[in-house]
């Protein structure tokens, strides 16, 4: 399916709901059928670097609502968002960019303990992130583009003070509109901005 393909099916799915019942037996239909799931693979940060026996914990990434989903967003103009029909993240969108951070620094072996802050031990730091984008817009010439745009920051969890704010933010330009490319393009964002983003925060925490 080409991009002005996606376009169509956008509008077209947008002319659908405003017809009221029509629009719920869409919707009904639309729930009982099984979407494909895709996952994410967290890159490792540098295993080189800064050694801390210090506990860091990651709290539940802020996101706005239509991200809070586990559903991948597509920008069809500035001013509408809809969702990839029949695909899915593996979980909320919150959780797994939570989760590929947990286990990027994990993996580097650099720190005494990183996990989920609604658990384990009473943190040295907390890592608060807050997604800005996740999603792809699609251009007025049909062009589709996949963005990333994380702000992270570190904070001493004894008193409360910012150590560290960063932006981490990508953009790649996807070939077609199928699941599997666009998580391709997802993925290759992943693989260039959560090493970095892992690196960063392991040297402030």
């Amino acid at each position: 399916m080409t991009p002005a393909h996606l376009t169509r099916r956008v509008a077209l799915l947008g002319a659908a709901a405003a017809l009221g019942g029509c629009g719920a037996v869409s919707a009904l239909n639309s729930a009982a059928s099984p979407l494909d799931t895709y996952d994410l693979i967290p890159r490792v940060g540098s295993t080189s670097g800064r050694q801390t026996s210090r506990t860091l914990l990651l709290a539940l990434p802020d996101a706005p609502a239509p991200l809070s989903t586990d559903r991948i967003m597509i920008r069809p103009n500035a001013v509408a968002i809809t969702y990839l029909p029949q695909a899915r993240w593996t979980d909320e969108l919150p959780r797994v960019v939570q989760s590929l951070l947990v286990r990027s620094i994990s993996a580097t072996g650099r720190i005494g303990y990183v996990g989920r802050s609604d658990g384990g031990p009473v943190p040295d730091s907390a890592l608060l992130t807050r997604i800005d984008a996740f999603d792809v817009t699609v251009g007025a010439d049909g062009s589709l583009t996949a963005t990333i745009d994380i702000t992270l920051t570190v904070l001493d969890d004894r008193d409360q003070r910012v150590i560290g704010t960063r932006r981490f933010s990508q953009s790649v330009q996807v070939p077609n509109d199928s699941p599997a490319t666009i998580v391709a393009g997802f993925q290759a964002l992943v693989d260039a901005l959560v090493p970095t983003m892992a690196n960063w925060a392991l040297d402030r925490a």
